[in-house]
């Protein structure tokens, strides 16, 4: 057994139902999926077309299959916790307390490593470079490892719910309950080690990001043209490049701590606990506004384009999204207040907090004026974004509460804090993503989503949002802490029965968004997207086909104006109405690469191989990963060329379709 360290049959917990019959269904999926695959014949297309492409638009829909994905093993964690506690009511409950610790830390952990982060980048991969006029970002093979080292990540996630255990530490592994000591299984080296991967993946995505604004822009887009998604992206991946070294580095250093005896947070030794509480604040407050602030743009291009005006106050939304950037990182101890800073410290950092909701503010008086006096649709991305504006001004008004350092020693660790956090994170981060999903779907895939269930989806989650949250904020009030196995307090037990009820209304929600999304590929012609703009877009996404080429644009636009991204779209339309056509040329692009899928395997046999302290399966992975590297660097041909002919025919069907739809085409008013 030395050669599987601690790896031995007793990590398997065969006398824990739940997690075996979890992981078991879990495995007939997977297997059953991969039998009708193999069946089908599908193998080589997903090869050559999926899992080596370094197409962005490919690389996006993936990142956001993933979330969706594992947004269905967090939601079933909540379930559970929700479970326990409306059974746990003088009364054990029907989880053991060890399983519930995992549960908890489980969820926060998936909901916002790889599900709310997975699914905002995944539609900055997809949207950026075609709202930019470019053909991709600026590293297309990077981007494919950044998403399969991400994979990887869940994948190791998952791996715990069978061999072994996760952390029972919460979503953040805080010192000394993080520590060997307190912590003596592999639930916090899964964690370490899942985060270490797919931190890299994540950081390797923002370098991308930065890099491809800053550099690629078509002809003529300024800075001051780009889309507000572009600057919201900019100003996610600033925050990536910058607050993603600090979690990596903190990590490494619990993880000495852990195998090799340092001591960077041990206060008996020399180490400092409160250390690890302000390295991890400094990447944990940035990381809110990561998830953020590309919902913020989203929403920016859904209000205008629904309210057929552009957007009010384009430059005050710029200025704000970068205070926001900046002031994001002015603001990480409020986390702990109450942690013995001082008076004069929390004041300063209170203060802080209060002045950052200003920005904020700014953008949700810019959209409101946006729809002021504009023909506004309700559409199915419409209705989420006005549902995030109520949503959110709730949860940043409570959030302001708690950064007044009196109220936060009150409210502390209840479930209040709870309450507003998920009224920030659901209700900003997870509308945003289901807006911008609806929103460019018809874009990714060429037909439009069903648009009664995708509102029949949206009013179950919102009420069931509403439903399962604001009781929280009672119960916080009532002295209620977060995390709680079991309770004897009569008066929490309505209020916890009702917040169980909201998260079954939530379920059903996400039960009519699978619904939706089968009916409406089963019902794809009928919603098929002919002319690449269903909505009357007004970015530049809008102006190539739906799905676009592999190029994206035959020939990249040339950006002209204060209002380029309208006016582009208009002359695209006279052009079509003139019959004119543009000079083709051969186009190169990258060509595909199994180096993202082939480094990310490695990575996981390495990350498995470092929990379980198997040291030869660790060279032997980090070997493999490097070699990997070494035959990409030495690839002859790194490109291929798009013949003139093939980006011609292409764009001329492309063409052909629009003109014969251009009399249905809805004109500006």
């Amino acid at each position: 057994m030395q050669m599987l360290g601690k790896l031995s049959w007793d990590a398997i917990p065969l006398n824990e139902p739940i997690p075996l019959v979890a992981s078991g269904l879990v495995a007939v999926v997977g297997l059953l999926v991969l039998a009708w695959v193999t069946f089908k014949g599908y193998v080589p297309y997903l090869w050559r077309e999926w899992i080596t492409s370094v197409d962005h638009k490919r690389i996006g829909v993936m990142y956001t299959l993933l979330a969706m994905v594992m947004l269905l093993r967090g939601f079933t964690d909540a379930i559970m916790m929700r479970a326990q506690q409306a059974l746990a009511f003088d009364a054990p409950g029907y989880l053991p307390p060890d399983h519930y610790n995992q549960i908890f830390s489980a969820h926060g952990t998936i909901m916002i490593f790889f599900v709310a982060m997975p699914f905002v980048i995944g539609l900055m991969n997809f949207v950026l470079p075609l709202q930019l006029g470019v053909r991709d970002v600026a590293f297309p093979t990077l981007n494919s490892v950044s998403f399969w080292l991400t994979a990887s990540g869940a994948l190791l996630v998952n791996i715990s719910l069978l061999v072994g255990e996760f952390a029972r530490t919460g979503w953040l592994p805080f010192p000394p309950l993080s520590e060997l000591q307190y912590s003596p299984g592999v639930g916090v080296d899964y964690y370490i080690w899942a985060l270490q991967i797919s931190g890299v993946g994540t950081l390797l995505t923002g370098v991308n990001f930065v890099t491809t604004i800053l550099k690629m822009r078509a002809p003529g887009m300024g800075l001051l043209r780009m889309p507000m998604f572009c600057w919201t992206a900019l100003a996610t991946n600033l925050l990536i490049v910058a607050a993603f070294p600090v979690l990596t580095a903190t990590l490494a250093m619990l993880a000495l701590d852990r195998y090799l005896g340092f001591h960077f947070f041990t206060n008996e030794a020399g180490g400092n606990v409160m250390m690890f509480m302000n390295l991890i604040w400094i990447w944990g407050h940035p990381e809110v506004y990561i998830l953020i602030l590309p919902a913020f743009g989203i929403f920016s291009e859904v209000i205008s384009t629904f309210s057929s005006k552009p957007l009010f106050g384009y430059r005050s939304m710029v200025m704000a999204t970068m205070a926001i950037c900046i002031l994001s990182f002015l603001v990480w101890l409020h986390h702990f207040f109450t942690m013995g800073a001082g008076a004069d410290v929390n004041a300063v950092f209170g203060i802080a907090t209060t002045i950052i909701a200003v920005p904020t503010g700014v953008k949700i008086f810019n959209w409101l004026f946006t729809m002021y006096g504009g023909r506004v649709r309700f559409t199915t991305p419409l209705l989420w974004s006005v549902a995030f504006m109520v949503t959110f001004v709730i949860g940043g008004m409570t959030g302001v509460l708690l950064a007044v350092p009196p109220a936060d020693f009150v409210l502390h660790n209840s479930l209040f804090l709870v309450a507003h956090f998920h009224n920030v994170i659901i209700g900003g981060v997870l509308f945003g993503a289901f807006a911008g999903y609806t929103y460019w779907f018809p874009k990714a895939f060429g037909f439009c989503l069903d648009e009664r269930l995708g509102k029949i989806a949206f009013w179950f989650w919102i009420s069931g949002f509403y439903v399962a949250f604001m009781p929280l904020y009672v119960l916080g009030l009532l002295g209620m802490t977060r995390r709680m196995l079991r309770y004897d307090v009569p008066e929490w037990h309505p209020w916890v029965l009702l917040a169980g009820f909201g998260a079954v209304l939530i379920l059903c929600g996400i039960i009519v968004q699978i619904v939706q999304l089968v009916v409406s590929i089963r019902n794809r012609e009928q919603l098929r997207d002919v002319i690449g703009d269903p909505w009357d877009g007004r970015s530049l996404e809008w102006a190539t086909a739906s799905p676009p080429p592999v190029f994206n644009f035959a020939v990249l636009p040339n950006v002209e104006g204060e209002e380029a991204y309208w006016g582009i779209k208009q002359r695209a339309l006279s052009e079509q109405r003139l019959g004119e056509e543009p000079v083709y040329e051969a186009i190169e692009m990258p060509r595909n690469s199994p180096t993202g899928f082939i480094t990310a395997f490695f990575a996981t046999v390495t990350g498995f191989a470092l929990i379980w302290q198997i040291w030869w399966m660790v060279m032997l992975g980090l070997v493999g990963a490097f070699a990997t590297f070494v035959v990409f660097a030495w690839r002859d041909v790194v490109e291929y060329e798009f013949p003139a002919e093939e980006v011609a025919r292409i764009d001329r069907e492309r063409r052909r379709a629009r003109a014969a739809a251009l009399p249905t085409l809805r004109q500006p008013t």
